[in-house]
């Protein structure tokens, strides 16, 4: 017979128990994510505060960069704290809120994703109707839709999860509170709780995936037909950030979630969850950065104008 309990919290075991190894890691994620912050401010600060930057395109680049932050917010420190001083006991609640804020979060940015490849198509193969296809009322739908799906896809799936009943065996095996590890933890049968999980995710995945595909065969369709390269060349720039930064959430996204659920799996899963947490959302501002004339003129004007200054 099962041994069931009352869950006072969780045991998160890490990445790793060896200490020298622990306090690299610290000192790497702790520099990731101290980049992460800046660079995904400074990518916020810019849009608000440039009129230039008021555009659909940066909108929902504001709506990603907040994403970014808040999500790598929502397990990092965490991770920190347990790497630092072996801080890795987590309450029930504390479990149910990061897994909550993580996927309403990450789902959020999926979606946004989506609708940013929508964005870029319409700007690309239909520039005259560009400002009438995505005014400023179609923008904040867009987003306010992201939004509140993220918010119950999240919700559902974190009842589902933490209305089962869980054994004596507490402990996590991650560095945070996710859906695959959590749900190993669960007494009984939680193959229908499995199942509705499964169909809850996929359904996101398979509303966004094709629909980003399509949109940028469309594109890709277009620029063909573009005779001047200069032209050309300067369409495909504006997409290959978007295509790079969907590339990396969405395939580390299905392989972790939608592979196989088995102790070998799961240690794949952590390196792929450190990508998602840690590397991506510092990777992100750079690759919007650095090939974007607009963002990288708005800095320059900011350093010209505190010269100025200070002369």
């Amino acid at each position: 017979m099962v041994n069931r309990t009352t869950i006072d919290g969780f045991m998160l075991l890490g990445l790793t128990d060896i200490r020298e190894l622990q306090i690299f890691l610290f000192s790497t994620f702790l520099i990731f994510y101290l980049f992460s912050l800046l660079g995904n401010i400074t990518i916020v600060t810019l849009i608000i505060n440039n009129n230039i930057l008021h555009k659909p395109m940066y909108f929902f680049l504001c709506n990603l960069s907040f994403l970014d932050m808040v999500i790598s917010t929502t397990t990092v420190p965490k991770m920190l704290s347990g790497l630092l001083i072996g801080d890795k006991k987590i309450s029930m609640f504390g479990c149910a809120a990061q897994l909550y804020f993580f996927h309403f979060f990450g789902c959020t940015e999926a979606l946004l994703l989506t609708a940013m490849s929508y964005d870029r198509y319409v700007a690309i193969c239909h520039p005259l109707e560009y400002h009438i296809l995505m005014g400023r009322t179609m923008c904040c739908q867009l987003a306010i839709t992201c939004w509140i799906t993220g918010f119950i896809y999240s919700l559902s799936e974190t009842i589902i999860i933490f209305r089962l009943p869980y054994c004596n065996i507490r402990q996590v095996n991650h560095f945070y509170c996710d859906m695959k590890p959590v749900l190993k933890l669960a007494c009984g049968d939680i193959h229908l709780s499995k199942i509705l999980v499964l169909i809850v995710f996929s359904f996101i995945a398979v509303s966004s995936l094709p629909f980003v595909s399509v949109s940028y065969m469309l594109i890709g369709r277009h620029l063909l037909k573009i005779r001047s390269a200069r032209e050309r060349r300067k369409s495909f720039l504006v997409c290959s950030s978007h295509i790079i930064v969907v590339s990396l959430y969405m395939v580390t996204a299905i392989l972790i979630y939608l592979g196989p659920n088995t102790d070998d799996s799961l240690a794949q899963d952590r390196i792929g969850a450190v990508l998602f947490n840690a590397i991506t959302p510092t990777l992100n501002p750079l690759i919007y950065t650095l090939r974007n004339a607009e963002i990288k003129n708005a800095v320059k004007k900011i350093f010209q104008r505190n010269q100025k200054a200070y002369k």
